[in-house]
């Protein structure tokens, strides 16, 4: 049984612009384009079975992923299925991209991931990070940010070495430093190990974070999303401690890497 997601009724806005546009007798501009094509237009949202597996709809159509294709989870995605649905729920009267973190990256595993070219040229581009990752830049001023770097840093340094059985070098400048081949080697083999899921929750991760290391402990579950965002933002909470947070800038990022890594760990979950 699943659960059905009524609204209050309220006007529809009809799915294509050009029909409110013409409908309503107004010349087609740039502005009520995205006005229209932004607005809610459906009244109910819900989970229904369909082709072993668990479709999402919007008055009883499935929702599609941004290149046509439907939005089909497997049915050990039903956690995932509930969750997109539940933001189609929330968007009460304009469509917010930005609110829709599930959708967006469940659409990616489907559209792009699936096909194995793109996951080579994506594994590719991830590993690219390993020679700017974050946590691999140590700096040694001042004390609270050296003191949240062991903190945060040093285990999952010791757990990506000791795990993959690689060497992970640290620095103390930007310019000109690049990760042994050997270690890039094998972990682009651990990548190829990984389905279009958990490489799309990867990605998410990796640029989330600016760490390839933080992302795998997360896909990995080595590590929490709290703790996964605590070591992305190492700088930025010494920061805060030195001089004060800034509003709607601090904290702004602060539920927005939760929200992009919180989305990567629930693509994930299997139930």
């Amino acid at each position: 049984m699943f659960r059905r997601f009524l609204l209050t009724p309220r006007p529809i806005c009809p799915v294509r612009w050009n029909a409110t546009a013409a409908h309503e007798g107004a010349a087609v501009t740039g502005t009520n384009r995205a006005e229209a094509t932004l607005k809610r237009f459906w009244k109910t949202v819900d989970v229904e079975k369909r082709n072993d597996g668990f479709v999402v709809t919007l008055d009883q159509r499935a929702l599609k992923t941004p290149s046509g294709n439907t939005l089909l989870l497997p049915q050990t995605k039903q956690l995932v299925a509930t969750l997109v649905a539940t933001e189609w729920e929330n968007q009460e009267t304009l469509l917010k991209p930005h609110a829709l973190p599930m959708t967006s990256i469940a659409s990616r595993a489907i559209d792009s991931l699936a096909e194995e070219k793109s996951r080579k040229d994506v594994c590719h581009a991830l590993l690219e990070y390993l020679d700017t990752d974050t946590i691999c830049f140590y700096q040694d001023y001042p004390p609270p940010l050296v003191e949240l770097q062991n903190k945060y840093w040093d285990p999952l340094l010791s757990w990506a070495r000791t795990t993959f059985d690689v060497q992970i070098d640290t620095f103390n400048s930007i310019l000109g430093n690049t990760q042994p081949e050997q270690t890039k080697h094998k972990l682009s083999q651990v990548l190829a190990e990984l389905n279009h899921w958990e490489i799309a929750a990867m990605e998410r991760a990796t640029y989330a974070t600016k760490s390839f290391i933080i992302a795998l402990a997360l896909v990995k579950r080595h590590i929490t999303v709290e703790q996964a965002s605590m070591a992305a933002r190492v700088e930025v909470h010494s920061q805060i401690e030195r001089w004060g947070e800034v509003e709607d800038t601090h904290d702004v990022d602060f539920h927005d890497i939760r929200r992009q890594l919180g989305s990567a760990v629930c693509l994930l979950s299997e139930l």
